[in-house]
């Protein structure tokens, strides 16, 4: 089991920015990838940004160039956002992909419970 545990959420101005950080703890022998995704009510979840055990990133279009992941060892992963819109108003959440308790178990999607993120204009 993983734990995923989000902090950094809170409530910006417009054209602010926030840092979003994320822990896992837990028994795994290894987190392949981890990323943010966010969702708003009565939308489906949707990706923002992943980046690999080996340093490869992939964003969502409309975040490109505002928002940058990182990850400081296999564990901990960030987010950082600039330029903040209303429209980037969601909640956040961590995910850890293909993440295997063992090397011969089943690769498993784990989630954090999710930070509220508010841009107002």
């Amino acid at each position: 089991q993983v734990q995923l545990v989000e902090s950094g959420g809170g409530s910006v101005m417009s054209g602010g920015s926030l840092r979003l950080s994320c822990a896992a703890s837990g028994n795994y022998y290894r987190i392949n990838v981890m990323g943010w995704y966010r969702q708003t009510p009565g939308k489906q979840r949707e990706l923002v940004a992943t980046i690999s055990s080996t340093g490869n990133t992939r964003y969502a279009d409309s975040m490109q160039g505002r928002f940058t992941i990182s990850r400081r060892n296999e564990e901990t992963v960030y987010l950082q956002m600039n330029n903040l819109k209303p429209e980037d108003t969601a909640v956040y959440y961590c995910n850890a992909e293909k993440v295997k308790q063992y090397p011969w178990t089943a690769e498993i999607d784990y989630w954090g419970k999710g930070t509220q993120v508010t841009v107002s204009s």
